[in-house]
C-alpha cells in the first residue's frame, strides 16, 4: 500500500507544520507548489514536488496520482470580493474532487474548512468555506472525505494571531466589538495531530467535523488577557474597540484594495466575522470517529511559540 500523501497549501503556516508531522511519522509527502522560491519555505519537508496551481487540471492529476490520501490545505483568507475567495475555497475544492475521482483507485480526501463556515452570511470568506463544503457533500459522494472546521489556529509561523499576542505582551489587549464574545482556539500541532489520526484510521465516516483545544466553552478576551499577563509577568489592559470605529478603515481598505489590486484582511465583511459573539465549538463528533485528543491549551501553546513575548 502506498504511503504517499499529496498536500496542497504546504508552504503556508498550517501546511509546513502538517508536512513536518507527516515526515516525522514516516509518510512520503508530495506537494503542489507554484515556484522554486515557495518550495524553499518547506526546508526539505517534501519528497516530491508538482509545480502548478489549484486550477490546473494536469498539475492536480500529477499531484494525486498513486497517492493514499490528499490533504487539501490551500485556501484564500484575504480578499475584497466574493470571487477573491471562491476561486480558491470553492473552485479549488471542485477541481481537486474531480482530479481525485478520476483516479483508478481514488485516494481519501481531507479538506481544511473553517468554523466560519457555520455562519456563511457573515463574510465572503465564511460563505466561500461553506460552499466548498457543499462541493464535497454534492460531488464527492463516491469518495471517502472529511472536512475539518477548526476555530482560530495559532502557533509558530502564524501571521494573523501572533501580532495580537505581541500587542497583549506589551500590555494592551484589543477587544473587537463585544467583550463577552467567546471563541474556541486550537494550536497548529493539535490540528496536525488530528490530520495524522485521520490518515492512520482506514475507515472514517465522511462528513464535516469541528475541533478545538479541549477547553470546554472556549475563551473570552479576559481569559486570554489573563493568560498572557501570567506568562509575561505584567498587567494586560483590555481595550474595547467598538465595531463602528473599525467600519471606516474597513471600508477604506476594501475600496483601496479594489483600486490597487491587493488582497486585504480587514473588510466590512471580515469585521462582521470578527465581531461575532459565538465562535465556540466542540469535539464530540470528531472524537467518535478519530482516536485523537487535543493536548495543548492556550497557556502551553504560547509557551511553545517563540518570539511573541519580548519579556521572556
Amino acid at each position: 500500500m502506498s504511503n504517499l500523501i499529496a498536500v496542497t497549501g504546504a508552504t503556508g503556516f498550517i501546511g509546513r507544520t502538517v508536512c513536518r508531522v507527516l515526515h516525522e511519522q514516516g509518510w512520503q509527502v508530495r506537494v503542489l507548489v507554484r515556484s522554486e522560491a515557495r518550495l524553499r519555505a518547506l526546508n526539505g519537508l517534501s519528497d516530491e514536488q508538482v509545480y502548478g496551481h489549484i486550477a490546473d487540471p494536469e498539475a492536480l492529476q500529477a499531484l494525486v496520482k498513486d497517492t493514499l490520501a490528499v490533504v487539501h490545505l490551500a485556501g484564500a483568507v484575504r480578499g475584497a470580493t466574493q470571487n477573491d475567495f471562491d476561486c480558491v475555497n470553492v473552485e479549488g475544492v471542485r477541481h481537486l474532487v474531480e482530479a481525485v475521482a478520476q483516479c483508478p483507485q481514488p485516494p481519501r480526501l481531507l479538506c481544511l474548512s473553517s468554523l466560519a463556515a457555520r455562519e456563511p452570511q457573515l463574510s465572503f470568506y465564511a460563505a466561500s468555506k461553506r460552499r466548498g463544503e457543499q462541493v464535497l457533500e454534492q460531488r464527492a459522494r463516491q469518495l471517502r472525505w472529511m472536512a475539518l472546521r477548526p476555530p482560530a489556529v495559532y502557533g509558530p509561523g502564524d501571521k494573523e494571531l501572533l501580532p495580537v499576542f505581541r500587542l497583549m505582551a506589551r500590555g494592551i489587549a484589543p477587544v473587537p466589538g463585544c467583550r463577552a464574545a467567546r471563541f474556541s482556539m486550537i494550536h497548529v500541532d493539535d490540528l496536525a495531530a488530528a490530520i495524522l489520526a485521520w490518515l492512520q484510521q482506514a475507515d472514517v465516516p465522511s462528513g464535516i467535523y469541528t475541533l478545538h483545544d479541549g477547553r470546554e466553552g472556549g475563551y473570552c478576551w479576559t481569559d486570554v488577557a489573563t493568560i498572557v499577563s501570567r506568562l509575561c509577568g505584567r498587567r494586560v489592559r483590555e481595550i474595547v474597540i467598538p465595531a463602528a470605529l473599525l467600519q471606516l478603515p474597513a471600508w477604506l481598505n476594501r475600496g483601496l484594495a479594489r483600486l490597487f489590486g491587493y488582497a486585504p484582511m480587514l473588510t466590512p465583511e471580515k469585521l462582521c466575522e470578527l465581531s461575532h459573539a459565538d465562535w465556540v465549538c466542540d469535539n464530540e463528533n470528531i472524537q467518535k470517529v478519530l482516536d485523537w485528543q487535543p493536548r495543548i491549551q492556550l497557556q502551553d501553546g504560547l509557551r511553545r511559540t517563540p518570539g511573541w513575548c519580548a519579556f521572556k
